[in-house]
């Protein structure tokens, strides 16, 4: 089944209800800092795909604490893109994030890689996320 909505990633079960684990939200966000902390190598057009796989990586980290403080794992990346939109009602954030996804995908996937400037845009628009995303976390972590 092809998910279009958060009601639709809970139909098909790839998105569950599990009990919420503050620890495991913590160490997947640590993980995300420290994933950004170890990129001591130099952006250039050579190396922007990669790091902009690494930003998005750490991107998922956070999204996995945030479903997982809520009471959600999630199995796929569209599903995570879902509860943004959909349950948490930050359509700006979910748009973000989607576009990510879809290069991220395109680079992974089908090996497209992106031109430098593409790629550099990633990867400050993956520091936005991240930063909002944080936001979020620590509302959360000190309910």
């Amino acid at each position: 089944m092809k998910e279009d909505s958060w009601d639709d990633c809970l139909s098909s079960n790839s998105s569950i209800r599990v009990t919420i684990d503050k620890e495991k939200a913590k160490s997947l966000i640590e993980t995300s800092e420290e994933r950004v902390e170890v990129l001591s190598i130099e952006l250039n057009e050579k190396t922007a795909n990669y790091i902009f796989e690494y930003y998005y990586s750490s991107v998922l980290e956070l999204l996995h604490a945030l479903v997982l403080l809520n009471g959600y794992k999630v199995n796929n990346h569209i599903c995570l893109g879902y509860y943004l939109r959909d349950v948490l009602k930050k359509d700006d954030i979910f748009r973000l994030f989607d576009d990510l996804r879809f290069k991220r995908n395109s680079l992974v996937y089908y090996g497209k890689r992106m031109d430098f400037d593409i790629a550099n845009d990633a990867i400050e628009k993956s520091k936005k996320l991240s930063k909002e995303l944080k936001a979020i976390l620590d509302i959360k972590l000190k309910e």
